[in-house]
């Protein structure tokens, strides 16, 4: 099987460190899908409007390395559990392939790049890949009442986040409310835990530095 490139995800991130582990969790992430030239045509888009979710199929670009091994240590357990990889979102896969859900915000018909996707919630880097697009549909991809293993009995925990004014100035105000909730969800390796480190984010064009001290995160710039 050939696989075709499709599209290209457009983000505020640069690099993986700060992107959300999963789809859905920060829905004031915005994005943009901008299709490839062979694929810039208004037809192949007849009707996507009516949907307000879509499921992405894309590649773990970034992977600096193929996996080699058939389990992974997923950060909800703190990095340290192993699991099956099948019974995992790890990007480390026999295949890199990823699959999102993501919000359809707008679609911007004409523009100097073809039609344009804007969707909300994305846990896509700035310029990833994308295989295939298609809706998502409520009758059959939503299940509910079900079990979800490991991940039932490690809830997210959130962060409380300080985001000082000098630093807000510098951003717009959906980029400081969207990196709010991206910090809540604490980026960093889940076996970190020094207050004395300083954790540097790409994020919208400049270079976030934080650190997090008793559940605390501190924004301390944003150049």
């Amino acid at each position: 099987m050939e696989l075709k490139t499709i599209a290209h995800f457009h983000s505020p991130f640069s690099s993986k460190f700060g992107i959300p582990k999963q789809s859905g969790l920060v829905e004031e992430l915005r994005g943009e899908i901008i299709f490839e030239t062979a694929f810039r045509n208004a037809d192949a888009l007849r009707g996507i409007e009516n949907f307000d979710y879509l499921w992405l199929i894309w590649a773990f670009s970034a992977n600096r390395h193929d996996a080699n091994s058939l389990t992974v240590r997923p950060p909800l357990l703190g990095g340290n559990t192993r699991m099956g990889v099948f019974a995992t979102r790890s990007p480390f896969r026999p295949n890199p392939i990823g699959l999102s859900s993501v919000k359809l915000i707008e679609v911007e018909w004409e523009s100097v790049r073809g039609p344009v996707l804007h969707v909300a919630g994305a846990d896509l880097m700035d310029g990833t890949p994308i295989f295939d697009i298609k809706p998502y549909v409520a009758y059959a991809d939503c299940h509910e009442g079900v079990r979800s293993g490991f991940v039932d009995a490690n809830p997210i925990r959130r962060l409380d986040v300080v985001i000082p004014d000098e630093v807000a100035a510098l951003l717009s105000e959906e980029e400081t409310v969207t990196l709010r909730k991206v910090l809540e969800l604490d980026p960093r390796p889940h076996y970190h835990n020094d207050p004395q480190k300083v954790y540097g984010m790409p994020f919208a064009g400049r270079d976030v530095k934080f650190c997090v001290i008793d559940g605390l995160c501190k924004v301390l710039s944003a150049r």
